[in-house]
């Protein structure tokens, strides 16, 4: 019994497929570096003066909740790569039932079901999903050659029935997330750079229908409409205590830092607590107050460097598989990185959206330390690429 179950479990995690002379450290030290500094925040915000009627850090829960996610970091690291190939519909199959089943079981809040509750933790399935869905292009387009729309449709599928499940809790931030991880993964794929772009045009027009029909729920399009004033200084002043107080603070806390900053911990947004969601999808906010200008774009490059240095190792990847799952989790970041940040600065309509390794928020520590153990483990599982081009084999 015992030898059978050691068999088992050998059949689908292994540390014999790492190899660690070829392991990408500079990634993982500046992930570590990343949520190192991550955390330094949050545990300055858990201690500063703030608000207490507007909701106070849970640092103590924030490191146990990154306590739970390590051991999922090791089982990503771990799991062999022809496991993944073989079972990434049974994992996208689950993402998918765990969806379905939020607005059965979910817990409401905020008017949206998105969250199912377990003992001492809530699972947001949508953040999980979207390691599903990357699991499960990579598993259909690594022998797609993308030269027929049905090639072209089974990506979309896949893609497809998460966005709308996800749409509907409602958390349309979240489900629009998946649509730089299609098209970066079909370009990565072979995808032509026409029929991609005829592919967005198809999605715009197709946002705006759903827009023109009355689909989109009101807040959804009462954030629309604070954004676009937003960009009239005095529209945006004069809303800073109605439907423009989060867009409102996020951009004068940003802009209160300056060139250097006003120091840790010191920032208005922590003294006060005025700004929403400070710990999670603001901190970048606060990053731009308390280290300013200098601080905020030394860690957007660094993000850019992580991003860059997975697609480096991904290129050098044979299999096609890996590649893709590879590539799926730099755009994954990349993607995290650019609407978080446009968001605070007023460039993207206001929706929540966590900034990877910095952020709070249990469900999605675990969806990035799972996504960083996969891309790290499969991007150590290396052959040497003779070919021109690691991403076209079409």
């Amino acid at each position: 019994m015992i030898e059978a179950i050691r068999s088992t479990i050998g059949r689908i995690v292994s540390t014999g497929h790492v190899r660690w002379s070829e392991f990408a450290w500079p990634v993982l030290l500046i992930a570590a570096g990343l949520l190192a500094a991550g955390m330094t925040f949050v545990s300055v915000m858990a201690d500063s003066a703030s608000n207490p009627e507007l909701g106070g850090v849970d640092y103590e829960g924030h490191r146990q909740k990154l306590l739970v996610a390590l051991p999922v970091f090791f089982a990503g690291l771990f799991l062999r790569p022809s496991w993944l190939k073989r079972n990434a519909a049974l994992i996208y199959s689950a993402c998918v039932v765990l969806l379905v089943l939020v607005p059965i079981i979910g817990d409401e809040r905020n008017n949206a079901r998105r969250w199912i509750q377990l003992p001492k933790f809530d699972l947001q399935p949508s953040e999980l999903a979207k390691i599903g869905v990357i699991l499960m292009l990579a598993r259909v387009l690594h022998e797609n050659p993308l030269k027929t729309a049905r090639d072209w449709l089974k990506p979309m599928l896949v893609t497809a029935v998460p966005m709308l499940l996800v749409a509907a809790q409602p958390d349309l931030g979240t489900a629009l997330t998946l649509v730089p991880v299609l098209g970066g993964l079909l370009y990565l794929a072979g995808g032509s750079g026409q029929a991609l772009g005829a592919l967005g045009l198809a999605a715009i027009a197709a946002g705006f229908g759903v827009w023109q029909s009355g689909h989109v729920q009101s807040y959804q399009l009462e954030r629309i409409d604070t954004w676009v004033e937003s960009f009239d200084d005095r529209e945006l002043i004069a809303s800073r205590n109605g439907l423009g107080f989060h867009t409102y603070h996020a951009r004068t806390f940003t802009g209160n830092g300056g060139l250097y900053g006003r120091g840790l911990g010191e920032g208005v947004a922590n003294e006060t607590g005025l700004l929403p969601e400070r710990d999670s999808d603001s901190i970048i906010a606060v990053i731009g107050e308390e280290w300013g200008f200098a601080g905020t774009a030394m860690v957007i490059v660094l993000y850019g460097l992580m991003v860059g240095l997975l697609m480096l190792h991904a290129a050098g990847l044979r299999d096609r598989f890996s590649r893709l799952v590879v590539g799926g989790v730099a755009i994954y970041f990349a993607a995290h990185l650019f609407i978080n940040v446009s968001v605070n600065l007023g460039l993207l309509p206001m929706t929540g959206l966590t900034l990877p390794l910095f952020s709070t928020g249990g469900s999605s520590l675990l969806a990035t330390f799972l996504a960083l153990g996969l891309a790290l483990g499969l991007s150590s599982h290396h052959e040497r690429n003779l070919g021109g081009d690691a991403f076209r084999r079409y």
